[in-house]
């Protein structure tokens, strides 16, 4: 059996592996990085273009970012922290923009106006003080609202088309919004890694064994699909970055703090439009409202989308039930990653969320003209014949044990790393790849502490993200200066 030794191995070739590998190619050219992926090309889960929202998720349209409280007031510091986080990935794009080591911006992200559009009297009332909130704080300064029938048919001309005119309705709207090809991003970041000394892209090539040697270094054995062939790679870091695959291996390298954690898996659809005198009348993201009992990532939108170049507009995501992990996974994928670690935190779980397992049972048997009726809300006019369905991406929530043993449905992200930081996974959905240079960061703190220590990564960790050791929800000036060069560079304003 071959034996490749390695610094650095990435399980999995998404947008978070590869943006961990880039990082670590600017602060260590030295560092041999191997990168193993499943599929014959990178990418292709739910990184993919037609998998995720494209959404570069800042919570300026996300209107579960900003939750009612009981006092009828609008939460807003997860707003403000994933605007944060997303700020962090557009200083880490621009970087790699300007030093070449990525293409003409356009190819994978686009300015997109973000907008969130809501009727009836109620949610009125609470877009106007979400409003309020948000526009009243640095990072949301540019927020404009309206109920304006004129600037409505301005900003959202297919949304308020034959409507009801008097049906009350009002919206919100951030220019410098984006829609992101995470695909595209991503193909361009392994590209120029597999330009550089000391990286090897293993395709084909999925994890069938990982364990932890008594001197701390990692075995993680992977075998070629197309030629059968067994690679055993000895390494000093593993990474688990793929996807919905990322707890199952989790679990597999046996670390002590991987105990407890569950998964929820979450399948997605959504209706396609590709007709130029459509999509030519709406450029935006429009995000309403979810329906009671869905999910956070079933929140409705209507989105322009530019995947691999070609636009298109989505509606959706229609959540449903699924007991995989990955698009390409297998069924069984749910009830393999039930151990007796967490066999009572996802009972639990099970148990406390019946009415939302009842309302993804009943999407799945959703008709095409039940989609289009939901995709009128949004879209009066819309007509069956112009949109087709098209399968989402897979999202696998993250079930956590509580104190007490008892389990609960966290919506998000969270990166699990080993104590002696050799191993870390991310686990959850959105928002996701939006902040992944933010959760990169987060990585680099905990498995690399010694080395951040250093006087040469803290420089090139500055040159890399100007705003690195600094928040931008407490300093203004910071976020003016950081703002105006990541427009600039990737062409959002």
């Amino acid at each position: 059996m071959a034996v490749r030794q390695a610094d650095v191995v990435l399980v999995g070739g998404g947008v978070m592996s590869a943006t961990l590998g880039m990082m670590l190619r600017q602060l260590d050219p030295s560092l041999d990085i191997v990168m193993v992926e499943r599929l014959d090309h990178v990418a292709h889960e739910s990184t993919d273009g037609w998998n995720n929202a494209g959404t570069g998720h800042a919570g300026y349209c996300e209107l579960n970012y900003t939750p009612e409280t009981e006092d009828g007031d609008v939460a807003i510091d997860r707003a403000l922290q994933i605007n944060a986080q997303f700020e962090v990935s557009l200083q880490f794009w621009s970087y790699l923009v300007e030093q070449g080591k990525l293409p003409d911006p356009k190819t994978f992200i686009n300015r997109t106006p973000h907008q969130s559009f809501v009727w009836g009297e109620k949610d009125v009332a609470f877009l106007k003080r979400r409003f309020e909130r948000l526009s009243a704080h640095h990072l949301f300064r540019e927020m404009e609202y309206t109920e304006s029938p004129e600037d409505l048919e301005e900003w959202m001309p297919l949304v308020v088309k034959d409507r009801d005119p008097m049906q009350r309705v009002a919206a919100t709207r951030i220019k410098h919004g984006a829609d992101v090809d995470f695909g595209s991003l991503t193909r361009s970041m392994v590209k120029y890694l597999e330009s550089q000394p000391n990286f090897e892209l293993m395709l084909s090539s999925p994890v069938h064994y990982i364990d932890q040697r008594d001197n701390g270094r990692w075995k993680v054995r992977v075998r070629n699909q197309k030629t059968g062939e067994l690679t055993k790679l000895e390494t000093g870091f593993v990474f688990l970055g793929a996807g919905g695959g990322a707890l199952p291996m989790l679990q597999k390298s046996g670390i002590e703090e991987a105990k407890g954690y569950g998964g929820f898996p979450v399948s997605g659809q959504w209706l396609v439009c590709r007709k130029p005198e459509i999509v030519e009348q709406h450029h935006s993201k429009v995000y309403g409202k979810a329906p009671i009992g869905a999910p956070p990532m079933s929140v409705p939108h209507l989105d322009t989308r530019i995947i691999n170049g070609e636009p298109a507009l989505l509606f959706g995501p229609f959540a449903g039930f699924t007991t995989r992990f990955l698009k390409q996974g297998s069924i069984f994928d749910l009830f393999g990653s039930v151990k007796p670690t967490n066999l009572r935190p996802m009972l639990s779980v099970s148990k406390s969320n019946m009415d939302l397992t009842r309302y993804l049972i009943g999407e799945v048997f959703q008709s095409h003209s039940d989609r289009v009726a939901s995709l009128r809300n949004f879209f009066p006019d819309a007509r069956e014949e112009d949109w087709e369905l098209k399968m989402a991406g897979q999202r696998v929530q993250i079930i956590k044990q509580l104190d007490g043993g008892g389990g609960k449905l966290e919506f998000g992200t969270e990166i699990v790393a080993a104590k002696d930081g050799t191993l870390a996974a991310l686990l959850g959905a959105s928002p996701g790849a939006s902040t992944a240079a933010n959760a990169m960061l987060d990585v680099l703190e905990r498995c690399f502490p010694e080395s951040l220590k250093n006087a040469e990564w803290q420089e090139r960790l500055k040159h890399l993200v100007p705003s690195y050791g600094q928040s931008l929800v407490e300093d203004e000036a910071l976020l003016t200066k950081v703002r105006e060069r990541t427009l600039s560079t990737l062409k959002l304003g």
